[in-house]
């Protein structure tokens, strides 16, 4: 469970998934399922979401086909992009895989883990199809040179983003920049690139030492601002905005400085299955041509981060 990135400053977010989030006053509550989903399973569910005339069900592996589903390993706690609210998942990757299952005519069925286990998940243990998390697509997990990335993956390029600093409302300690951080408390997840961004700082502040909290989820460094733990966190910029706009109406925290070093999330495939890695992208293409994909992201606020073209392995 504590695998990690390979470390490079201007590597980019995240791998996996664990927990849950809804955002409420100035509290933020968090709450995790190991097999978190929200759609039937058993036959009766398989017949509802199964459909051999979508437009791009013969494109699926036979055993997709057979299973009637596509299981996603994700993180879910981690607002706008995927989080649960009440029993039910929200947010950006499951309204995209929705759409996409239109396309495939099987269920994209979302099942909550932590981060930096997702891709052993997907290699190892097969328990995961694909991975679906705001992962961002970087040559060192192409290649399995990241320590969390045994074995290498493809992506399907789906998203851009970059991460932020989140800071207490008013920035009583006037943070702008990575430099800034120096000196102070800073809080990160733990197995992303944002880890790595504030490990890098670190080294970089020598003897004006930056005390870290590297926290198991993201929510849980968010916490650790909210209590005064920490002064800063480093996160992904769209869910640094999320939480700056919905957190406490709005008056708990703000987001400042500019985007950092921002990177395609892409979904993750088993570099064997190339099949599904196709049909993925062929899926995520057309939400793109007929318009639900951008529908997705503007009900998100989220538009800044759209891609035209449904790459494969862009990241870099």
């Amino acid at each position: 469970m504590t695998a990690r990135i390979t470390r490079r400053p201007s590597a980019r977010r995240r791998l996996a998934a664990a927990g849950a989030i809804a955002v409420t006053g100035a509290l933020i509550l968090t709450g995790c399922g190991d097999q978190t989903d929200n759609a039937d399973s058993g036959d009766e569910g398989k017949k509802e979401t199964t459909s051999s005339e979508a437009p791009l069900f013969d494109q699926l592996p036979k055993d997709i086909q057979d299973a009637g589903v596509i299981n996603v390993g994700s993180d879910i706690a981690y607002p706008p992009i995927e989080f649960i609210e009440g029993e039910e998942i929200k947010g950006i990757d499951p309204d995209l895989a929705e759409a996409m299952s239109k396309q495939l005519g099987v269920e994209l069925k979302f099942q909550d883990a932590a981060f930096d286990q997702l891709i052993i998940g997907l290699n190892d243990s097969k328990r995961y199809d694909i991975v679906m998390s705001a992962m961002t697509d970087t040559k060192e997990r192409q290649d399995g040179a990241a320590e969390d990335a045994e074995g290498g993956v493809d992506f399907v390029d789906y998203f851009q983003a970059g991460s932020a600093l989140l800071v207490e409302k008013g920035n009583p300690e006037k943070i702008e920049t990575l430099d800034d951080l120096c000196g102070l408390g800073v809080a990160a997840q733990r197995g992303t690139a944002n880890e790595a961004l504030l490990e890098a700082q670190i080294e970089k502040c020598g003897d004006d030492k930056i005390e870290p909290f590297i926290a198991d989820k993201d929510t849980d460094s968010v916490t650790q601002l909210q209590n005064g733990r920490v002064q800063a966190v480093i996160t992904d910029y769209p869910v640094a905005i999320y939480t700056e706009k919905t957190a406490g109406g709005g008056d708990r925290f703000e987001v400042v400085g500019e985007q950092i070093d921002a990177a395609p999330y892409g979904i993750a495939v088993n570099k064997q299955n190339t099949e599904l890695r196709d049909a993925v992208q062929k899926a995520l293409q057309a939400i793109m041509d007929n318009g639900e994909y951008a529908e997705v992201l503007k009900e998100w606020g989220a538009e800044e981060g759209a891609l035209e073209k449904a790459t494969v392995n862009a990241g870099k």
